[in-house]
């Protein structure tokens, strides 16, 4: 992060920009570094991830509201902790490169220095419930609340926590309070061949979700794939033989009567479908995975903290991103339901209609159906793609074993192991072929499209590496003028800290 040649000025502004988010530095404490007095559950971070998948089978929904519930949740929380982390004055004393910081912060947060040492775990706790409060006011997650801190040390440094924790948690709802994803504006479904058209009853869901402000991307339109087969006209997609492949062969296997699909290819479908309410829903199954990955590795908070973080904004931009590509462009391409059903409109020969053609895809009654949005791109493969990138990314290698699970109702208690991220997600995607919803390019697309989002959102939370350690007696104002002058002469640091030195009447500067 340090390493980034910029002009003066523009180091001089993130540096500026680091005294608000760094909150307290300037603080008349030194944080000791002494382990907190363990309480509540084992790991917070973890705590609050299964608050929240228990929250997405409660209300259940579209996956792109549910991904940007996962996070801000876990943002306000990898905040929160991080701006207690970066108290920690231990660089001062020992090596430089033992960095306090969980890493970069994400929200632009500002929070008066107090007289106490806040208490990591109540901040974490009150970021999450403040967050799911605020998205769910018709729940009630106080008793969630007492659970995690039940034992808490009471005292000046569990009202830091307190603080810190509303904090962090009003700063990212703010930041997301104009995000667009309040936008109702109707949708209308078009009649020409290859529109997209509702399947069922069920109006589209969430149209308006490409045009949502994404927490990593610059705009949902960053990455967008090129349309179907290259071509840019709806007649010409549907006349080309890549398209009559596609569909025959989602037909073919996708169907509810299928012959050719082979049983492991039905438990794939099945295991990655969550489609419906009452489960995790795909975002809260690559979360269950997630999770798998860092119990297999023995993660411990900190890192979970970062770790979850870094997959819910991953996956809230792939949501985002994959919506723009079903709605904002100039193809909203139907279900190969609507496909079947009228292939005698779709001006091509090597396809032909069978009117009372089903999907695989079934609710729990056992009524077959589509899900109502466009086909292109699959949003299980943007979802799985940017998973799989960012655990490539944190992890450092593609090649890590684990075995994940299921909440969908026709595959419960099915395990499968996979050998590596990116083969998670490519079953992921070609899973929705078997289970009848999509053609091979909405996977192949929505696994490139998810693979650059979370590639993107790899980069945030970057941890801090600490350049330069100068405990030179600094009053405050010199302290910071002496930050601007390493950043305007060396032009390599982003970020300063100004730490008070106890006992002393001075100030530490920190320069990374």
């Amino acid at each position: 992060m340090g390493r980034k040649h910029v002009d003066s000025r523009g180091i001089r502004r993130r540096i500026a920009a680091f005294c608000a988010l760094a909150v307290g530095l300037s603080g008349g404490f030194v944080v000791s570094g002494t382990p907190a007095q363990a309480f509540g559950p084992a790991d917070h971070a973890l705590f609050w991830n299964d608050v929240l998948l228990r929250t997405i089978r409660t209300v259940g929904g579209a996956p792109g509201p549910i991904a940007r519930a996962g996070a801000m949740m876990h943002g306000a929380m990898y905040d929160a902790a991080n701006a207690v982390a970066c108290l920690d004055t231990t660089p001062i004393t020992g090596a430089p490169d033992q960095e306090p910081c969980i890493g970069a912060f994400y929200s632009s947060l500002y929070i008066p220095p107090g007289d106490a040492v806040p208490i990591t775990e109540t901040a974490i706790d009150h970021a999450a419930y403040g967050v799911l409060d605020e998205l769910y006011p018709t729940l009630d997650f106080s008793a969630d609340l007492a659970a995690a801190q039940a034992g808490a040390p009471t005292g000046a440094g569990q009202a830091e926590g307190v603080r810190y924790g509303q904090a962090a948690a009003a700063a990212m709802v703010q930041a997301r309070a104009t995000d667009g994803s309040g936008n109702t504006t109707p949708y209308v479904p078009g009649t020409n061949p290859g529109d997209w058209r509702p399947t069922d009853t069920r109006p589209a869901a969430t149209p308006n979700w490409g045009l949502v402000t994404p927490f990593t991307l610059t705009s949902g339109a960053q990455f967008r794939p090129p349309l179907p087969g290259g071509f840019s006209r709806m007649r010409d997609i549907l006349s080309s033989p890549a398209y009559a492949q596609q569909l025959n062969e989602v037909k073919q296997l996708g169907s509810a009567a299928s012959a050719t699909r082979t049983a492991d290819q039905t438990e794939q479908a099945w295991f990655w479908a969550n489609d419906l309410d009452r489960t995790y829903k795909p975002p809260g199954q690559l979360f269950a995975h997630t999770r798998e990955v860092s119990d297999d590795r023995g993660l411990d908070q900190r890192a979970n903290l970062r770790l979850l973080a870094l997959v819910a904004f991953a996956m809230a931009d792939a949501g985002i991103a994959a919506w723009d590509a079903k709605y904002d462009t100039a193809i909203d391409l139907w279900r190969p339901e609507s496909a079947v059903r009228l292939a005698d409109t779709d001006y091509n020969a090597a396809t032909t209609k069978d009117p009372s053609w089903l999907p695989l895809s079934a609710n729990e009654d056992g009524v077959h159906f589509s899900p109502p949005f466009p086909a292109y791109v699959s949003g299980h493969a943007t979802f799985a793609g940017a998973w799989a990138a960012v655990m490539r990314a944190y992890f450092g290698t593609d090649a890590v074993t684990f075995t994940g699970g299921t909440e969908d109702p026709h595959a419960l208690g099915v395990t499968r192991t996979f050998t590596s991220f990116s083969a998670a997600a490519t079953e992921n995607a070609r899973s929705r072929i078997y289970l009848g919803v999509h053609y091979q390019w909405d996977a192949d697309f929505g696994l490139s499209t998810g693979t650059k989002v979370g590639d993107q959102a790899a980069t945030r939370l970057a941890p801090i590496e600490s350049w330069l350690v100068e405990s030179s007696g600094h009053t405050y104002t010199a302290c910071q003028d002496r930050a601007d002058q390493l950043a305007a002469s060396q032009g390599k640091y982003d970020y300063y800290q100004c730490v008070y030195r106890a006992g002393s009447g001075t100030y530490d500067l920190l320069v990374y």
